[in-house]
């Protein structure tokens, strides 16, 4: 298994919408907003921040972005990272995962942060592996008001 991890460009917009909208279907509540994701929504985050493609054997199988705070442009929040159902518990989305940790700490970032709903609190186990804290007293810029705010974790990247 040949695990690729690459930058995103614009021509990727569909794609990644596509990812994002299988990954959710099944997994995450309906009234997410991921299930509605599209290529123009795509490529703002694209040209504002930022994403990767996870591609397993040349198949895309996954993807991550990230926009930095319009108030803080040190600090990232990273949004609609996925796995498609069928590479889901092999132990792939970690490589995402790294690459934002690893950009961010090669563009001098100082902090990331991302949300992990309120459905899914088993996933903060898995974020801590990754020097993540939780962090209840920030709250998540792009949380969906018609859901239960999500957990909001942070990892510092400049000490």
């Amino acid at each position: 298994m040949n695990i690729v991890v690459r930058e995103a460009t614009d021509d990727d917009a569909k794609l990644i919408a596509e990812l994002t909208r299988a990954a959710w279907a099944g997994k995450v509540s309906v009234t997410s907003s991921g299930h509605r994701e599209t290529a123009v929504l795509v490529t703002q985050h694209l040209r504002d921040g930022g994403g990767f493609i996870l591609l397993v054997d040349d198949v895309p199988v996954g993807s991550v972005r990230w926009l930095p705070l319009e108030t803080e442009t040190h600090i990232w929040e990273i949004l609609r990272m996925g796995v498609l159902p069928a590479w889901r518990g092999k132990n792939i989305s970690q490589h995402l995962l790294e690459a934002v940790i690893h950009h961010g700490l090669e563009t001098g970032v100082e902090e990331l942060r991302m949300a992990v709903r309120a459905d899914q609190p088993k996933l903060i186990d898995f974020y801590t592996a990754f020097e993540f804290e939780l962090a209840e007293e920030l709250e998540y810029t792009h949380a969906n008001p018609l859901e239960p705010a999500p957990f909001v974790m942070r990892r510092l990247l400049k000490y």
